[in-house]
């Protein structure tokens, strides 16, 4: 398939293919655009994620990927265009959806077990009533901290764990509201390749096995391509949504960029080289 096939760039997506299935959409975004003083971000998005779809955000710094989840988390007001959960306007503090955050290590002395960040996702400040002495809600943490396979550090001290101890419990956190789309905000970050992968690995499980929905922001594919249903690619104020094989190509990441773009297939790995190195929003740095 040319470029050219792609349909138009511009502000607007190019939509390479339709939706990967039938069915309801989880999450529906229509028309939606982010702009910030002269700079737009993204503009004239369109999206539906389906049911136990696993969707790809891939592009570089400053290009609106974590604005986009604080979009779907009620917590960033778009310039225009709606955004809805299961047909419903989203909302701030929406339980159904669950929330991975970058991996920021938390400072030794902090006065907190890792079962305690865990039961933030059922009764914290963000959900207001506590129901953390609840027998049901002690067994639904203690269900997510197995599930990620929490179990052996959960009553330790969170500030002397490891990053990727502590990335775990956080995935806990996201999961134990049971969501039914789970937003990954870089999760591997900061990460090493074990634990990259060990974070990657459970949340495509929790994808396969339960049917949630997931919008996993990264800057490298490579630990979530096997699982990547679709991706969504920010870059210049541009994006195109498709398959992996659609979008992570030469031809369309240099049309998208205007500039000469190589994709790279190493083994099973993808590099992306050559595209512009500034921060500003017609040139954009990738990082894969």
């Amino acid at each position: 398939m040319a470029a050219s096939e792609l349909g138009q760039f511009g502000s607007g997506v190019g939509q390479v293919t339709g939706d990967s299935a039938a069915g309801t959409p989880v999450l529906r975004v229509r028309q939606a655009a982010l702009a910030f003083s002269e700079r737009v971000l993204w503009d004239g998005l369109s999206l539906d994620v389906l049911p136990g779809e696993f969707i790809t955000v891939l592009g570089a710094n400053g290009s609106g990927k974590s604005s986009l989840l604080k979009a779907i988390l009620g917590m960033q007001q778009l310039t225009s265009g709606d955004i809805q959960l299961c047909g419903h306007p989203v909302r701030k503090g929406d339980r159904r959806i669950g929330y991975i955050p970058q991996q920021r290590l938390i400072p030794r002395g902090t006065p907190m077990r890792g079962r305690d960040l865990v039961s933030f996702g059922v009764d914290g400040h963000r959900w207001g009533v506590r129901i953390a002495g609840r027998a049901a809600a002690r067994a639904r943490i203690a269900a997510a901290i197995e599930s990620v396979g929490a179990s052996s550090f959960a009553d330790k001290p969170v500030g002397l764990l490891s990053g990727g101890e502590q990335q775990r419990l956080r995935t806990a956190q996201a999961l134990v509201s049971d969501p039914v789309l789970l937003l990954c905000d870089e999760p591997l970050s900061s990460l090493d390749l074990h634990y990259q992968q060990s974070v990657a690995n459970l949340v495509s499980r929790r994808c396969r096995e339960h049917g949630t929905s997931v919008l996993f922001v990264t800057h490298d594919i490579n630990p979530v391509l096997s699982c990547t249903d679709r991706v969504l690619y920010l870059a210049a104020g541009r994006h195109l949504l498709g398959t992996p094989n659609d979008i992570l190509r030469s031809d369309v990441l240099s049309q998208l960029y205007q500039t000469p773009v190589e994709v790279a297939r190493v083994g099973d790995r993808v590099v992306v080289v050559g595209a512009p190195e500034h921060h500003e929003p017609h040139h954009l740095e990738v990082r894969q």
